[in-house]
Formats: structure tokens, sequence, C-alpha cells
């Protein structure tokens, strides 16, 4: 896209939803982070069912270690890979309360740093807890830079360093979640909903086709 287009893109995005919020559901940047590494190949909603029993009496790293592995599995048994994560999340936490007073650092190789935690996860972390403008690639993010023309790249760390270089900074605090958002929900990989798109006319797929893509 050229930069009036990119501009363009984004205006609409902002104008369709001008404060987007993470459709996970968390009380602090701890219990957020928790989330996070739980949706690691899953949906938000799997994550917010497990969750949302577990944070009535989980909302601290201390409390995490308290409670356990095999209690934490308990609650997390729904979620893909849950043996690996419940292990990563008791040890991520036993890392917080030793090293950092029992808080969430915000600092993303402090992040990275965190058994379970990789960089999509610590940018997510990043912006939501700690209003970073920090954009992590992830599947929706990462088809719909490359469908539409808006950051083209090969691979995901090639399309976060090509959103990084064309989003205006004004929208870079919120870029993460209006493109999660359009991705989910109108740009879906099987079937795109090309005719209710309001980006449509500006989207390099339906260019080079001439007709929306199906819907």
């Amino acid at each position: 896209m050229t930069p009036d287009s990119v501009e363009e893109f984004y205006r609409r995005l902002a104008k369709d939803n001008p404060n987007p919020r993470s459709e996970l559901v968390f009380k602090n940047p701890y219990t957020l982070l928790v989330s996070v590494v739980l949706s690691a190949q899953a949906t938000d909603v799997s994550v917010n069912k497990a969750t949302e029993p577990l944070f009535k009496i989980v909302d601290t790293p201390q409390q995490m270690v308290n409670l356990g592995e095999d209690r934490l599995k308990d609650y997390i048994r729904s979620i893909g890979l849950y043996n690996n994560k419940a292990k990563n999340i008791i040890a991520l936490s036993h890392i917080l309360v030793e090293k950092y007073q029992g808080q969430v650092p915000a600092d993303q190789k402090a992040l990275e740093a965190l058994p379970g935690v990789g960089r999509k996860t610590a940018l997510v972390v990043l912006n939501v807890a700690f209003n970073r403008p920090t954009i992590a690639v992830d599947t929706h993010i990462f088809r719909v830079a490359n469908r539409t023309g808006l950051a083209p790249g090969k691979d995901v760390r090639a399309v976060e360093k090509a959103l990084e270089d064309v989003t205006p900074e004004k929208y870079r605090l919120h870029a993460h979640h209006w493109l999660i958002l359009f991705g989910r929900y109108i740009c879906k990989a099987r079937k795109p909903e090309c005719l209710r798109c309001f980006e449509s006319d500006l989207c390099a797929a339906v260019k080079e086709t001439g007709i929306p893509l199906q819907s």
C-alpha cells in the first residue's frame, strides 16, 4: 500500500472501533500474562472459560505458587498443551516472586526470559498491560498484513518489522488489536467477508482478482 492508503486503512479501523480491547478477560498484568501464555494454540473464548473460576482464587504469582501445578491443571485441562503450560506458569510465577517482588516486569527481555513466554507474548503484555505501542504478530495479523498488502512479509518477524515501518505513530498503540479483530471477524482465513468489509477498495487481494474474495 502507499502511505496514503495505509493512513486511510487505519483511519477506517479507528473509526469502526475507536477504543479496541483484548478479548482476554484479566484482572491485572499478572493475570493477563497467564492468559496470554494459555492462549498459545487456543482461542480467547476457551481461555476465558478456564480462567474465570481460576482468577477468582488466584490473581498474584504467590497465590499461583501456593495453588501448585497439579491444582492448576484441574482448571486449565480444557486448554491444549495444558500440562506444559501449567509447568511454565508455575515456574514463571516462582521467578516473579523471587526476582521481581511479585510484579510483572515492563521489559521485553525480562518477559521473554520467563518460561513459556516468547516474543509475541511479551509484546502483547507490554501493549495491553503497559500501554506500549508494540505490534505482536499472530496468525490473524500475518494474514491481514499479507493479504491486504498493508505490510507484506515472508515470516512473522518480517511482518512485524514492516508494520512498525508503515504504521503511523498515532495508530501504533491500538494497531495490534485493530488488526487482530479485523482478521478474526472480517478478513477470515477461509471465508473472508469481503462484501461487508470497509477496507475492500484498498485490499491488494481484491484488486488483484478484480472481485471480492469468497464471502
